[in-house]
């Protein structure tokens, strides 16, 4: 196991340990807070005012956007996709394959979200296909933190390693978003070759812009 691999281990376990420890209405407090921020990203500027689902905003069609249904003490995104939803913005949700990778499905509202393995709750609706995150305008990440530079940690899956890599092949310029908790956003983490930068986190406090 090489040197940057066993720190990504413990800098993991570490990170997951202090998630598990936070009680379930702190998690949501801090996803409400986490909704209204994500809703300050230049790229959703074009989504329409809430109560207008699927019109044209005042400067241009609403974006589509990539998210996640969060699970156990991850940043919690329920309000964040219900609320971009009803503001006319077309969200999608991962759907998890037998190979761990990742098919998506348009969110239509909590009511259409059915339980899958691993805890996961996907939509229940037609699947687009792996590619279908290619058309994103921005797409929201999961992870555990993220330095200075942009560089993410996630949680060693591999999911979003090939969505990340199937974004890069597209040649598209995709927004790319992490969400995380404040404290998560560290001067260094580990890196490996296959490790890709994002642009942006946003945590409960605001939203934090990277240079790359």
């Amino acid at each position: 196991m090489s040197g940057e691999h066993e720190e990504k281990r413990r800098l993991r376990r570490d990170l997951l340990e202090v998630r598990r420890a936070l009680p379930a209405d702190v998690v949501a407090a801090r996803g409400a807070a986490l909704a209204r921020r994500v809703r300050e990203l230049d790229e959703l500027r074009t989504a329409p005012a809430e109560g207008t689902a699927g019109a044209a905003g005042a400067e241009g069609a609403a974006p589509t956007v990539a998210a996640y249904v969060s699970i156990g003490g991850e940043p919690d995104t329920r309000a964040l996709i219900e609320a971009l939803r009803a503001a006319g913005v077309r969200v999608l949700l991962p759907v998890l394959l037998p190979d761990n990778d990742l098919d998506w499905a348009v969110y239509e509202g909590p009511e259409r979200l059915v339980p899958a393995g691993w805890g996961l709750r996907e939509p229940d609706g037609p699947r687009l296909t792996p590619e279908a995150v290619t058309g994103a305008d921005v797409v929201l990440l999961p992870g555990l933190a993220v330095d200075r530079t942009g560089l993410r940690l996630g949680r060693g899956g591999g999911s979003y390693d090939r969505v990340l890599a199937r974004l890069e092949r597209s040649g598209r310029r995709t927004a790319l978003v992490v969400l995380l908790y404040d404290d998560e956003v560290l001067d260094a983490v580990p890196a490996e070759p296959h490790d890709r930068r994002v642009h942006a986190a946003v945590t409960p406090s605001g939203v934090h812009r990277f240079r790359h």
